[in-house]
């Protein structure tokens, strides 16, 4: 259960940096200016990603707490 606290907070150390780069950025990668309508694209993107990394968590304390069980 401890590898799986420490890859959550991981994760969402993860998510709220880039959260934070995608809110503060002028400018992205390829030199396109940022509108409010490209950062919110992006953050829903992020959005995306995070739920699928958020299944995938709750899978893994799933299998683990039954594993734990038996």
């Amino acid at each position: 259960m401890k590898i799986w606290w420490a890859t959550n907070v991981l994760w969402l150390i993860f998510f709220t940096g880039t959260s934070i780069v995608i809110g503060v950025r002028n400018v992205d990668g390829a030199g396109v200016a940022q509108t409010p309508e490209l950062k919110m694209l992006a953050f829903i993107i992020l959005g995306g990603f995070f739920v699928v990394v958020l299944i995938g968590q709750l899978l893994f304390l799933y299998f683990v707490r039954k594993r734990k069980a038996v």
